[in-house]
């Protein structure tokens, strides 16, 4: 049986104006660990779904169309 002991961290920062990324943490020189980035959410990515959060509503769903009565197909 093997047991994970992997124990998270986590550290909010900023990026520097050239880029670097400076961490501090509970850690000793020598040990080694993994560092996973992940960029906070922005405004930037909601622009992808402008409809999302959007209301919206049927005011028949269950009305059925004659084949004539599509837009598409006209």
């Amino acid at each position: 049986m093997v047991i994970d002991t992997t124990q998270a961290f986590r550290i909010k920062t900023i990026i520097r104006q050239d880029g670097e990324l400076l961490l501090r943490g509970p850690f000793r020189a020598g040990e080694s660990v993994e560092v996973i980035v992940l960029a906070e959410f922005s405004a930037e990515v909601a622009d992808r779904y402008p409809l999302q959060g959007t209301a919206y509503f049927f005011a028949d769903p269950f009305t059925s169309l004659l084949e004539d009565e599509w837009e598409a197909l006209q």
